[in-house]
């Protein structure tokens, strides 16, 4: 192992239940009930453009203009007041010695701010990938692949650390190992078993075991 790759949103930051919540309730306002939960499970760890894209396909109709905007805005007002870092991940990004980056799917700006509220930033600055990236997003293999390239470390000397189940199917498309992780607020308790169905190697609640998983 030569390189640790961690996803950002529900990895790093526990952001997923925010981003979800916001998006149910937008969609569910202009006709398209949605719960949280359902959310979660459809499309946490997928692009927002790919989700609205799949959401307009079964609507029969494009979202209504701006409506990826309002939503993103919904999303950084609440990153300022109720974000916080996923328990203990300071302490391992700290500990971990091997190189290490970020490959999320979420937008430059979405990313950068999540990480810089919660005083990630700098412990992963600059390896910071976002899916805007490459072609396509989780859960094609795209990002992983291109942040191994980038890191200079070649694929089966990676490993992924995800809490999707599309992050999960990208990592092994890529040919990587991956560690699911389930601490993320937004996790139900048959997430771990979701994730190795995706073929996780292993699963992992709580950030500071980690390390060992990585041992």
């Amino acid at each position: 192992m030569e390189l640790v790759i961690f996803d950002c949103d529900g990895v790093l930051i526990d952001s997923e239940a925010i981003a979800c919540a916001a998006d149910a309730e937008a969609l569910s306002d202009i006709g398209y009930p949605i719960t949280t939960e359902r959310v979660v499970e459809r499309f946490a760890g997928v692009p927002a453009d790919a989700m609205y894209e799949t959401i307009e396909a079964e609507m029969g109709r494009a979202l209504p203009a701006g409506f990826k905007d309002q939503v993103d805005q919904r999303i950084l007002d609440k990153y300022r007041t109720d974000l916080k870092p996923i328990e203990g991940i300071k302490a391992v990004l700290s500990e971990i010695q091997v190189k290490k980056c970020v490959a999320s799917s979420s937008t430059p700006s979405k990313l950068a701010l999540g990480l810089v509220e919660t005083g990630v930033f700098d412990l992963v600055y600059p390896h910071v990938f976002s899916t805007v990236l490459v072609e396509h997003g989780k859960p094609h293999p795209d990002i992983f692949l291109y942040a191994a390239r980038m890191m200079g470390v070649e694929v089966a000397k990676c490993v992924v650390v995800e809490d999707s189940v599309a992050g999960v199917t990208a990592a092994k498309a890529a040919g990587m190992r991956a560690i699911g992780f389930t601490g993320g607020s937004h996790c139900s308790s048959d997430h771990a078993d979701k994730l190795i169905a995706a073929g996780a190697d292993t699963v992992i609640d709580e950030m500071h075991l980690l390390p060992h998983a990585l041992r």
